[in-house]
């Protein structure tokens, strides 16, 4: 019996399915460990032995110890195990801690970028070692992160507003967006004028002037001379053009095109992609690399061919942009072209037919487009020339597949040299110079590509981080930094410049490149940036703490006692802050509103005895805790808390063992969570049924009318169990 472990369930469900078909005796067991089964820990201190070399310490993931304790049964009763994970650095990180962890003394590595039969019997034919190399690489990377994350979040922490963090990717991001928002608050508008005609010969259509004056005495003259001159046609002129297909797609541009065209997040584009991998309907969907392999184009040969005809197909071979394409060796692709749609859902379906498209029309001839500019001089010049312009598609090309991407036909009206034009409106209209365009998403993960900051791996995670720590809001698609990212990103530059700067960031993804390549040191690396950073850190322990943002304007004063008032930032933006706290609480919204202060309960603090507890308001509803927080960090437990009696459902709570699930309201609805917050932050979306999931002990909790109960982890095989089944 051989034993081969992938990452995902549905996974090796897919795989499953193709060993039973392999010719020979030999039995293949295809078992999941559900993601990443270590991590390092989240106190910083236990993480990583900085003085014994960055060696990073790690612990089991809470709820995998059933699933490596399965692992460790079936291999030791295996003839051989093979590791499948991804084939990525992050792939072969899990396939090693998978090694670690279970005892495996001499597994073997196989690798494929679509599961798929013919892909996975040629993996299973060439196996090899672990690549410590890769692994290293995708080590240094969460070392790094972690270091430089909890050393800015601390002084972050210490120096702006606790609970705030700042990361080695995600700052250069949120900086480019602050670097744009600045630009449009400088901007200063300008006023110009576009003119247009309505003219007519056999036909009406619409002429535009070729200047856009910026004077109103020019718009006038232009206006009042166009009105009684003589209009002609004064020229015709003609251009064909080739327009040729975009590249397949990579992670980057597949998650930009799902943005624009579909109105997908990057997270969730990949996790589509993720799903239409595992069902085996795509190539792996974490890659930088724009080639195709030759099966691939044999299969897009003939469809083309056969469907549209000999004269569409173009062999076409496309270069990498990136100097080290490395995440996977093709592009995202279909696994079976002669599927034009595939999916288990309405999602998956579109964003397959997204990748269908692009890849099929990369292989396609270039579209041929006729330009017509018709221009019309009105007095022999006296004022600038008016035209319009219009195209032909002569051969529609790739464009037969994909016109999202194409032009359409605008044909102009039949007119010669010398032509009169009758006049029938001149119509000024005034304007304004606009301001330039903050980033989208897409256009972010394109900023970003094109500065070499990140990898196909990073995108999706930087753009969930900077909506998830609220430094930007989402409107229509639109990236808006809030007020805390931009005191975060001016703090980051203003004391840690060079490490948010363009260069300094892409070098050191080029230098864990090259550690994937075996050409750079694991401990040298870090050493050499550890040490120049960690001085940085300390020596800013000593600036001052940022306690304002500056004077309110004058005429709001405090509502308590009248004083002046100061701007603050709370985790909700900025409000404004009487000038004498703590002595008093007053305070405003930024817009002037009165902001009710905390309620007091009447009791000393227990701890501080200096703190009067009040009410507050957390991720989980009411709580108590002392006025002096952050500085004491008392919380009143919360079984005393009539609120929590009232809804407590009874369960208790596997993770603390000490408190009950109980109902709370949130943001998005009603969900459980402990009794014992904020000592213990287990939460669930449903009611919790009282029984422990079997598979990872995690709470059960009611379902759906098809599913009675499910598992409260997502990642459990127990959570969906027929959306698992089905796929």
């Amino acid at each position: 019996m051989k034993l081969l472990i992938v990452e995902s369930p549905a996974k090796s469900k897919t795989i499953s399915k193709y060993l039973n078909d392999l010719p020979g005796d030999t039995e293949y067991v295809v078992k999941a460990s559900v993601g990443h089964i270590r991590d390092l820990p989240k106190s910083n201190k236990k993480a990583i032995d900085i003085e014994a070399g960055f060696i990073p310490y790690y612990e089991i993931t809470k709820g995998k110890e059933k699933i490596i304790s399965e692992l460790k049964k079936f291999s030791k009763k295996a003839d051989e195990v093979l590791l499948a994970t991804d084939p990525d650095r992050e792939g072969e990180a899990i396939a090693w801690h998978i090694k670690e962890v279970t005892g495996l003394k001499n597994p073997k590595r196989i690798v494929f970028n679509e599961i798929t039969k013919e892909a996975i019997q040629e993996a299973i034919k060439r196996p090899r070692e672990i690549d410590d190399d890769l692994r290293k690489a995708q080590e240094a990377r969460r070392v790094l992160d972690r270091l430089v994350g909890y050393d800015l979040s601390g002084l972050i922490w210490k120096k702006v507003r606790y609970g705030l963090s700042a990361g080695r990717v995600q700052s250069p991001a949120l900086r480019i967006v602050m670097e744009k928002e600045r630009e449009i608050r400088a901007f200063k508008p300008e006023d110009f004028w576009t003119i247009t005609a309505d003219v007519e010969n056999k036909e009406k259509f619409t002429l535009t002037c070729a200047e856009e004056p910026r004077d109103k005495k020019e718009v006038d003259r232009i206006t009042e001379v166009g009105e009684k001159g003589k209009w002609i046609v004064g020229d015709i002129k003609k251009t064909e053009r080739k327009q040729s297909p975009k590249a397949p797609f990579i992670t980057s541009t597949l998650q930009q095109t799902a943005s624009n065209r579909l109105g997908f997040s990057p997270s969730k584009t990949m996790g589509v992609a993720q799903k239409l991998y595992e069902s085996g309907y795509i190539t792996y969907m974490r890659t930088d690399s724009t080639t195709l392999s030759s099966t691939a184009i044999e299969q897009m040969e003939k469809i083309i061919k056969k469907k549209y005809g000999e004269t569409y197909f173009k062999l076409r071979i496309y270069k990498n942009k990136s100097k080290v394409a490395q995440e996977a060796h093709e592009a995202i692709r279909p696994t079976n072209f002669s599927l034009e749609n595939a999916g288990a859902n309405e999602e998956q379906k579109r964003l397959y037919k997204l990748i269908w498209t692009r890849t099929v029309s990369s292989q396609m001839e270039d579209a041929k487009i006729s330009n017509t500019k018709i221009i019309a001089t009105i007095n022999d010049g006296e004022i600038p020339n008016f035209s319009i312009n219009g195209s032909i598609i002569l051969f529609d090309g790739w464009m037969k597949i994909d016109r999202d991407d194409g032009e359409k036909n605008n044909e102009l009206p039949d007119v010669s040299v010398g032509e009169k034009l009758k006049l029938l409106k001149i119509t000024p209209e005034a304007k304004q110079t606009q301001p330039p365009s903050r980033y989208t998403e897409a256009g972010l993960i394109k900023e970003l590509e094109k500065r070499d900051i990140g990898r196909p791996s990073t995108y999706a995670t930087i753009m969930k981080t900077l909506n998830d720590r609220g430094y930007v809001e989402k409107k229509n698609k639109t990236l808006f930094p809030t007020d805390t990212g931009d005191v975060v990103s001016s703090f980051i530059e203003q004391n840690f410049e060079n490490y948010v700067s363009d260069s300094f960031t892409a070098e050191m993804e080029n230098e864990l490149d090259e550690i994937a390549n075996g050409k750079r040191d694991y401990t040298k690396t870090l050493k050499d940036f550890y040490g120049p950073f960690n001085k940085i850190v300390m020596s800013k322990e000593n600036i001052e703490k940022i306690t304002n943002m500056g004077d309110a304007p004058s005429e709001f004063k405090c509502p308590e006692c009248g004083a002046d008032m100061v701007i603050k930032l709370s985790k909700n933006g900025k409000f404004m802050s009487c000038g004498k706290f703590p002595e008093c609480n007053g305070a405003r919204t930024i817009d002037g509103g009165i902001i009710d202060p905390p309620k007091e309960t009447g009791e000393l603090c227990p701890d501080c005895k200096t703190g009067k507890l009040i009410e507050r308001h957390g991720r989980f509803g009411k709580f108590i805790a002392c006025s002096n927080y952050p500085k004491c960090k008392f919380i009143k437990e919360s079984e005393n808390n009539t609120e929590n009696l009232k809804n407590d459902t009874g369960v208790g709570c596997p993770i603390c063992k000490k408190g009950t699930m109980v109902e709370k309201k949130g943001k998005f609805g009603i969900f459980y969570s402990c009794s014992n917050y904020p000592k213990c932050k287990n939460a669930i979306k449903a009611k919790p049924t009282g029984d422990i999931c079997k598979e990872c002990g995690s709470l059960m909790m009611e379902g759906t009318k098809t599913i009675p109960t499910r598992c409260s982890k997502k990642e459990c095989p127990n959570h969906n169990p027929h959306k698992l089944k089905s796929s």
